[in-house]
């Protein structure tokens, strides 16, 4: 009877408060909408430097016949420095930090460049001798490249140390602010669901105001009196949550397996719907959480024995 009764009054208030009813939906779906994408987005950015950074090579390269390289005065690396710096990458200082590597011959350098470049007049100029010889560092940690690269600095036959990792951080770089950008819009809003979570339903107590004086004289307790206030603002905030979470799987699904992941063939490190799945009970238990709060908080004055 007493569940009923709750309902019933759940149910009657957001009826008789349905423009109120229909903001606080739409502004928790928007606060709960920016908060999914700057988590899918920090997931999507630990996906692909997981990806990524696990291709992520340290090329040592050594001095050519012809370099303008301070280290290079002396002309080509001789075979006693090609093995000196293979010795420094076998050493017990570096090998905490190495997980494998492998050299580049003066051939596979010219293979690889005519591949790339072949077709244009440096690749029609270019011969075998003019290749160096280096050596391709795969990292237990790519984050540790300035510890690997400072033994390799300034060696005798080092002409210079590359960490690919470098033209990834710009991108991973914007994509973190977009994060936070979007992680500060999220928090603006959620003020703003807080604000209107707690004006409607402290609106709804005070035109009830006569039914909780009745409620309060035949003995009715707060928790009583104030859940069905509390429940309008949950629900309310449940539906947007579950919008949120529809407007999220449907912009993954479409936009990233539907079209970035087919259009870009680099790499398969992208999010997916699953993502979402398993970012959707958070986000529900969120709004409820926060409703629920927002409520309880502004009932007190209208409510209290």
């Amino acid at each position: 009877m007493r569940l009923r009764f709750i309902l019933s009054e759940t149910f009657k208030g957001l009826s008789r408060n349905i423009a109120m009813t229909i903001s606080v939906i739409l502004v928790s779906f928007v606060s709960l909408l920016f908060v999914g994408s700057s988590a899918l987005l920090q997931d999507q950015i630990s996906t692909m430097k997981g990806a990524w950074y696990d291709k992520v090579e340290v090329s040592v390269f050594m001095c050519p016949p012809s370099s303008s390289s301070a280290n290079c005065v002396n002309g080509e690396a001789t075979q006693e420095q090609i093995d000196a710096v293979e010795r420094l990458v076998n050493s017990d200082t570096l090998k905490p930090y190495v997980k494998n590597y492998e050299i580049e011959s003066k051939a596979q350098a010219y293979a690889n460049f005519m591949k790339a470049y072949g077709k244009s007049a440096i690749g029609r100029n270019a011969t075998e001798a003019m290749m160096p010889v280096s050596f391709r560092i795969k990292l237990h940690d790519p984050e540790k490249y300035q510890v690997v690269a400072e033994q390799f600095a300034g060696r005798d036959g080092v002409e210079r140390v590359v960490d690919q990792s470098d033209t990834l951080e710009p991108l991973f770089l914007v994509m973190n602010r977009a994060s936070w950008i979007t992680g500060g819009l999220a928090a603006v809003m959620a003020v703003a669901a807080v604000l209107l979570i707690s004006t409607t339903i402290r609106l709804s107590a005070m035109s009830r105001s006569k039914e909780t004086g009745i409620m309060r004289l035949v003995g009715a307790s707060n928790l009583f009196i104030q859940l069905p206030f509390m429940l309008e603002g949950a629900l309310a905030a449940l539906v947007g949550a579950l919008l949120a979470v529809g407007a999220l799987w449907a912009g993954v699904n479409t936009i990233v397996e539907g079209w970035l992941a087919k259009s870009i063939k680099f790499t398969t490190a992208f999010i997916g719907t699953g993502d979402v799945l398993t970012l959707a009970p958070f986000l529900v238990l969120a709004a409820i959480l926060l409703a629920a709060a927002s409520s309880a908080f502004s009932l007190s004055k209208y409510t209290r024995v």
